[in-house]
């Protein structure tokens, strides 16, 4: 096809503006708020805001197939979501900001409160940053003695199976910043939380060093696209 018979953009061509179809999606988003629109249709008309002329519907499906649904899409790298025909930098920076502006709304739920008495809403932005990563990343939460947040830092990330953590950096940190707890987090790529001996030795490892300098290491989280596996509620610290 050529750019003659319909009009290109970077975000693939412009087929029709598809005005009362949108419309109508818009206006069943105004009367019944997000729950009032599938997946798909939230993703289409996201889409539609960011190539206005476009018929965004089969691109929408195509996506969510591609990335096993909207947590898997919002949570892609860049450069793989770019990958999928038809989007371009536009639409793809619209997905993006979009989940940009939900972890920093989720963020600050976490950081406003102490964290043990917001334990669903850190749960709520670890999942939604880490449980459909592709890679493993660790990443430590720095407590201060009222366990409010003070830092939130990703010390690594790895392949599909393992990221590098090492007990001495995260000790030699949690002394930088006179952390008096910490929260250790990784995510499991292939989506099942359960810890392997290699998180449960390294989780003892650092939790004697950090007892030894008067830090405690509240819990370690493992994150997965089937829920998540808690250290301190199974037993193993």
């Amino acid at each position: 096809m050529s750019e003659g018979d319909i009009p290109v953009t970077h975000d693939g061509p412009v087929t029709h503006d598809g005005a009362g179809h949108r419309a109508r999606l818009r206006q069943r988003l105004a009367d019944g708020g997000s729950d009032a629109l599938l997946d798909h249709e939230l993703i289409e008309y996201l889409l539609a805001l960011a190539i206005p002329r476009r018929d965004t519907k089969p691109l929408a499906k195509a996506l969510l197939r591609e990335f096993g649904g909207i947590g898997g899409l919002m949570s892609a790298d860049w450069q793989s979501i770019s990958r999928v025909p038809g989007m371009g930098d536009t639409s793809v920076a619209a997905i993006k900001i979009v989940q940009a502006t939900a972890l920093r709304l989720l963020r600050s739920d976490v950081a406003e409160r102490p964290v043990l008495a917001s334990w669903q809403a850190l749960l709520d932005y670890l999942r939604a940053d880490m449980a459909y990563l592709t890679i493993e990343r660790v990443r430590v939460l720095h407590l201060n003695a009222r366990n409010q947040l003070i830092r939130d830092e990703v010390m690594s990330e790895g392949s599909t199976d393992q990221a590098a953590i090492y007990t001495r950096e995260v000790i030699k940190r949690a002394m930088d910043l006179g952390s008096s707890s910490l929260i250790l987090v990784h995510n499991h790529p292939s989506g099942d939380p359960s810890p392997s001996r290699a998180d449960i030795d390294i989780t003892r490892s650092i939790v004697d060093a950090a007892k030894r300098l008067g830090i405690s290491v509240h819990d370690h989280i493992i994150i997965g696209a089937q829920g998540h596996t808690s250290f301190r509620a199974q037993g193993l610290i």
